[in-house]
């Protein structure tokens, strides 16, 4: 009997830590998930691509799942959602954001423009004409935020906005478009598979037939 005890408090153990998780995972869930019942939606509109949009949102909702979720916009990649590898850039109003750390509500009344409201397969616009010729990609996953991202870069060049390589250069009102240019402004956006000359080439040679 004294060699059975100790195996039935194991037992016994066991079974009291298996039900008690059990028991604080549902108490856990029930409140999230009448939190989210109970949350009301709000309405925002937004112009995306050209076409305005007005979706009853959760608040909570980023501008990327709204783009994703709700309007089918799934060029515009998640890929870190904290902000730091690119793969979510949007052109708000002209800048380039991470859509990832922007709610959506933030966004009415703005225009947003997506890797979608560049060009089509039959008629590509001149960065992603460019992505093309010089292989800028190779999995593919990062390339339309750096597609946006490299469209948005050319334009804030051409209009005199300033890199830090424009400083260390001495270029204080119209940075040149170098190639240490196109690295600085394009280092917000990653790939992981390692294509960087293949995008710095492809920036360049877009440089001269883009618009925003």
């Amino acid at each position: 009997m004294e060699k059975i005890l100790p195996f039935l408090s194991v037992l016994s153990r066991r079974r009291f830590l298996g039900t008690a998780g059990a028991a604080t995972l549902a108490m856990a869930s029930q409140p999230a998930a009448a939190e989210s019942a109970s949350m009301p939606t709000e309405t925002v509109a937004l112009t995306v691509n050209g076409r305005r949009h007005a979706l009853d949102l959760d608040p909570r909702v980023t501008l990327l799942d709204a783009l994703r979720e709700h309007l089918g916009l799934t060029g515009t990649k998640k890929g870190c959602d904290q902000g730091q590898c690119g793969a979510c850039t949007v052109i708000v109003n002209g800048q380039r954001i991470n859509s990832c750390l922007s709610l959506a509500l933030q966004h009415e009344g703005d225009k947003v423009t997506t890797i979608e409201g560049l060009g089509t397969p039959d008629r590509l616009h001149p960065m992603q004409a460019a992505f093309v010729e010089h292989d800028g990609y190779q999995c593919g996953y990062c390339t339309p935020g750096q597609i946006i991202s490299a469209t948005a870069a050319l334009a804030e060049q051409r209009k005199g906005e300033l890199s830090i390589i424009s400083w260390h250069t001495g270029q204080n009102e119209h940075p040149e478009l170098s190639d240490d240019e196109i690295r600085e402004r394009m280092s917000g956006n990653i790939c992981r598979c390692g294509a960087y000359p293949n995008i710095v080439a492809a920036v360049r040679a877009a440089a001269k037939g883009v618009t925003a």
